[in-house]
């Protein structure tokens, strides 16, 4: 179909459609509901093969995990050589090298003119749940603030901090307690203003009894939504001012994605903690939390942890990608892989009724849909109607949004310019298909 996808089959393929029956077998029915009906065999950089031999151009990059891409070859070296010498002994056992270097190399990343600490978990629920915990600790306080359309995790706290009901909480509750859900200021959605946030802050909660606020700089699953001007630092000035904790939720947002390592380095903030996982083991489970010294100094030994945190296999993935990313100069990389995918989004923005809005920063951008631009009504079954049209002409595209009503891309940055600028023209003819369906 082009010089990158290749589709020899219909999608799914006859071996795709077999192991497809074998999993309807044995695999938890939750599980079973991927978005590609394509089982994969190989991958590199942006690029998936299946089993059935069917070539796509991966926009989703296993879910934001894949900033340096498939199998980097530096990263399935460092890889292979950590297994030949040893795969686990649990850090708080027989503690290894490799934990340590991760460590130090986050914490010279991490924005701050202060000593940092560093501890390393296994996703990015694991993450959110610990600095929720450090934060309780030192503070002595039980309050949680997060934010609508905000994604944390779906664990029993991580679930009760996210704001998608379904598929993520409905039927699992009684939630964690202590937990305030507050607007997310945005050019697009407007609720309330900058200037009106800490008004309501104080009419839902004494903010003597919050330990932390929990923000994405940019909001992942809630839609890739970019705050207003002022929204973040006001969040910075509010929580030293109550003695809150201020926690950055990087784990979709950084490791190089917006142009930044950190997403929150757009932003004269410096925040108390961060969080962050997915792309910095290249999908490994790794995930950490960095955090002042000071506070992470006053937790009693044990406190925190778990058997495979900072699995050394993993340990040397990460460190193996964030010397990739600079040495291949990713965060450049990012900023210009911005600046195409805006250019072409801005183009498309003009002839589609059906785009509502183009944001984000660096590679990091989305596409919201809607029905009408005066009441921004969500056009989520078209949405759903991209995403399938575009999967089934090769390419792999990730929804988001609350309503799913979004299209995010989570691109590797080693993505080629011939390769976006193809699977570009697939999601065109996609978007100009839904748009007649909505204009018709």
């Amino acid at each position: 179909m082009g010089k990158f996808i290749s589709l020899k089959t219909a999608v799914p393929g006859p071996k795709s459609t077999e192991l497809a029956k074998r999993e309807a077998k044995v695999v938890a029915a939750p599980m079973c509901d991927a978005l590609s009906p394509a089982w994969i065999a190989e991958g590199h950089g942006a690029l998936v093969t299946d089993v059935d031999g069917n070539t796509f151009i991966d926009l989703t990059g296993g879910w934001g995990c894949m900033a340096v891409g498939h199998s980097h070859p530096r990263v399935v070296a460092a890889i292979k050589d950590q297994a030949d010498h040893y795969l686990h002994t649990d850090f708080t056992s027989v503690p290894y090298e490799p934990y340590i270097t991760v460590c130090e190399k986050l914490a010279k990343l991490a924005p701050g003119d202060f000593e940092k600490s560093v501890a390393l978990f296994n996703n990015g629920a694991e993450a959110i749940e610990n600095a929720v915990k450090i934060s309780r600790h030192v503070s002595g306080r039980n309050g949680v603030v997060v934010f609508d359309r905000a994604f944390h995790g779906r664990t029993l706290l991580t679930m009760t901090m996210t704001h998608k009901a379904k598929p993520y909480k409905a039927g699992f509750g009684p939630f964690a307690p202590d937990v305030y859900r507050m607007p997310f200021v945005t050019p697009y959605h407007p609720s309330i203003t900058v200037d009106q946030w800490e008004k309501l802050l104080t009419t839902y909660v004494d903010p003597s009894t919050v330990a932390c606020i929990v923000v994405e700089p940019i909001q992942g699953e809630g839609g890739f939504r970019v705050p207003s001007d002022g929204f973040l630092e006001m969040l910075e000035e509010v929580a030293h001012r109550y003695g809150i904790l201020l926690v950055a939720d990087e784990i979709q947002a950084g490791v190089g994605r917006t142009g930044k390592f950190f997403s929150i380095e757009h932003w004269n903030v410096v925040p108390d903690m961060i969080c962050t996982a997915k792309s910095l083991a290249a999908g490994m489970p790794l995930s950490a939390v960095i955090a002042r010294k000071d506070i992470m100094d006053r937790l009693p030994g044990s406190s925190i942890g778990g058997t495979y945190v900072g699995n050394p296999v993993a340990c040397r993935a990460a460190s193996e990608v964030i010397d990739i990313i600079r040495d291949e100069r990713l965060l450049e990389r990012a900023t210009a892989l911005g600046t195409l995918i805006r250019g072409r989004w801005n183009s498309w923005k003009e002839q589609y009724k059906i785009i509502g809005d183009v944001r984000g920063i660096g590679a990091m951008q989305a596409l919201e849909f809607v029905k009408d631009h005066a009441t921004r009504e969500p056009a989520t079954q078209l949405n759903g109607q991209i995403i399938r049209e575009c999967l089934h002409n090769g390419v792999l595209v990730a929804g988001s949004g609350i309503y799913g009503n979004c299209i995010r891309m989570l691109v590797s940055l080693e993505i080629t310019d011939d390769q976006i600028n193809e699977a570009f023209d697939v999601l065109e003819t996609a978007v100009a298909h839904a748009n007649q369906s909505l204009t018709s």
